[in-house]
């Protein structure tokens, strides 16, 4: 199996060696690119995964990000960045990228961060999935769901949560353990932001289509989806 590709698009010659040094000496083949549309041409393209500096020029980090996900593709995101402002946090999280690292960051740790998203994402080579429950459907390559065929539009975090619970039907899943494999990050904020995604789940896939409902609460734990 050939190894995946990491393309790490960051406008400062040093920081993209030394992170192309480290991920080589792991064993990756890994592109440099210095410019936004550089990282937007591999991000739909090439890369397994994007190391995406929020501070590109030419079409900044933020941008890039919400484009390759209004796009529809699918390439897991790790945000480099010095901005270590909350509010940069979430936005960038909220657009698509599935973890964040704030500059100076060990490189070795940003390594294993990336290793855990390959496992998770099942990126570099993962077979075409589509998970089928009665009248929804669930596109893993397209990242998105669709009933009678037609498309609902998610936000990335709503299709990330759905796609989790899809995976797991059946299982009781805590918040805690939906917030670490649909969020990708240790989330640091309130567990209630799983509830908040679940009502927009609901109100978006089960009330439109008059669906039976697909997610059970189970108080005081979590949810578990339902396989029909």
């Amino acid at each position: 199996m050939p190894p995946s590709h990491i393309v790490v698009a960051e406008d400062d010659a040093s920081i993209r060696e030394l992170v192309a040094h480290h991920f080589e000496r792991e064993g990756y083949a890994v592109v440099g690119v210095e410019d936004g549309y550089a990282a937007l041409r591999a991000g739909r393209e090439s890369a397994d995964v994007l190391l995406l500096d929020l501070g590109l020029p030419g079409l900044d980090g933020f941008e890039v990000a919400r484009t390759l996900r209004s796009e529809g593709h699918g390439v897991p995101i790790v945000v480099l960045t010095a901005r270590s402002d909350e509010i940069d946090r979430v936005v960038g999280l909220e657009l698509g990228a599935d973890d964040y690292v704030c500059k100076p960051f060990s490189p070795r740790e940003l390594v294993a961060r990336v290793k855990a998203l390959l496992r998770r994402s099942g990126t570099a080579h993962a077979e075409i999935r589509v998970w089928r429950f009665g009248r929804l459907e669930i596109d893993e390559h397209a990242r998105e769901a669709r009933v009678d065929g037609r498309t609902v539009t998610l936000k990335p975090r709503e299709y990330a949560l759905l796609a989790v619970l899809a995976q797991n039907a059946g299982v009781a899943l805590s918040r805690e353990r939906l917030l670490t494999r649909a969020w990708g990050f240790d989330f640091a904020g309130d567990e209630r932001t799983v509830d908040v995604h679940v009502r927009r789940l609901r109100a978006k896939l089960e009330e439109p289509f008059h669906l039976p409902p697909i997610v059970e609460t189970l108080h005081g734990f979590g949810y578990k989806f339902h396989r029909s």
